[in-house]
This record gives structure tokens, C-alpha cells and sequence, in this order.
């Protein structure tokens, strides 16, 4: 994780990626194949795949599993997804600037039971937005999240 002055950007622990490598979290089995094209958004290291990488499509629970580590409880705000990891270990991510900022997105605000307390579109100053979520006492955890599907990018949390 890497922390900047008000939030950490969380991607996929390496503990889950192991776990979602062999079944993801809808019970099925993990089949990696060859990127042709490149482009996916990985969330292990929180960048595009480029052409020719082992990646896998997993079923994502970002809920559930932030639940088991914590105690919240989402209930029926908890929900599963498909995301984009590479099929074997990777560097992970460690660059010092927010990843997938460069489109819209929304951020989604989760209080500490994981219950939504409301979501934004970002056009233009992510870290700002970033800032005015955290503002807000109740929020515990943001999820970035693509606008045209809603798939779940990554995480951040407060500090």
C-alpha cells in the first residue's frame, strides 16, 4: 500500500491474488489466457496489461472481503464483479500517482458496517475529490470504479 497525506490507495492484497488465482470468489475456477491486445486494467499492480501478458478475468467480492478482514457488515451491499489480474505474482503497484485517473470515474463512499453513504463522478480533479470524501467523518473506505461498466478499480482508505 501507499499512503499519501489523507488516504492509502489499496490495491488487491497479494494474500487474495494468490487465493483469486486459483478460485475467484464467485467458486470458479481461474483460467489465465494470453492478452492478443493489451489494455485491460490489472488490479494487482494497477495498471493496463500490455499485449502478450498472462492475465486472468476473476469474480471479485471487494466487499466481502474488506468485511472478513474488519468485522463490517455490507449485508446486501455486498456484491461480486469481474476484474482483470495478471495469472501469475507481479511487481505490484508503487507508483506515487492515483492510477486510472486519466477518465471518469465514480467514487463510491462505504461507512465502516460497509453500507454505501453515497458516490461521485469525477471528471476532472481526482485527488480533490478524493479529499472532500474523507471529509466526511463516516467514511471509512472509497471505491474507484469505471463509469461504463461499474467495475470495481480499486480501494482507498482513510490515512
Amino acid at each position: 500500500m501507499t499512503t499519501t497525506t489523507a488516504y492509502t490507495v489499496c490495491p488487491l492484497p497479494t494474500e487474495t491474488l494468490h487465493a483469486l488465482r486459483l478460485t475467484d470468489d464467485a467458486g470458479h475456477p481461474t483460467a489465465p489466457y494470453t492478452d492478443p491486445e493489451g489494455g485491460a486494467p490489472l488490479r494487482c499492480c494497477l495498471r493496463r496489461s500490455e499485449p502478450g501478458e498472462q492475465i486472468a478475468l476473476v469474480t471479485y467480492a471487494p466487499l466481502r472481503r474488506w468485511a472478513a478482514e474488519t468485522g463490517a457488515r455490507p449485508g446486501p451491499y455486498d456484491e461480486q464483479g469481474p476484474v482483470f489480474v495478471h495469472a501469475d505474482d507481479c511487481p505490484g503497484w508503487s507508483a506515487p500517482a492515483l492510477p486510472f485517473t486519466n477518465t471518469h470515474r465514480v467514487l463510491r463512499r462505504y461507512s465502516a458496517q460497509g453500507h454505501i453513504l453515497g458516490g461521485r463522478l469525477v471528471t476532472d480533479d481526482f485527488p480533490a475529490a478524493l479529499t472532500t470524501a474523507f471529509s466526511d467523518p463516516e467514511v471509512a473506505s472509497v471505491h474507484v470504479r469505471a463509469v461504463e461498466y461499474g467495475c470495481f478499480l480499486y480501494e482507498v482508505r482513510r490515512g
